[in-house]
């Protein structure tokens, strides 16, 4: 069976850190930058463990700003 690895772009100037999509995942991956802020003064989301991200699009899901876009690869 082939493993599939996902990856999240974060488009870190729509993103107002509410923190809902660190919630949504399950393979923890994402979580808010602790030092970084964006134009408008908020905390972004980053890929913090993005060797384990599986491309559920948990996270893109419950973005209210959609602000993440989700992609998935095959690896066989």
């Amino acid at each position: 069976m082939a493993k599939v690895i996902g990856h999240v772009v974060v488009n870190t100037e729509r993103c107002k850190g509410c923190d809902l999509c660190v919630v949504a995942c399950p393979s923890n991956v994402l979580s808010l930058h602790p030092r970084e802020v964006n134009i408008k003064g908020y905390h972004f989301v980053y890929m913090k463990n993005p060797d384990d991200c599986n491309g559920c699009s948990n996270c893109g899901l419950v973005c209210p700003d959609g602000a993440l876009t989700i992609y998935r690869k095959r690896v066989e």
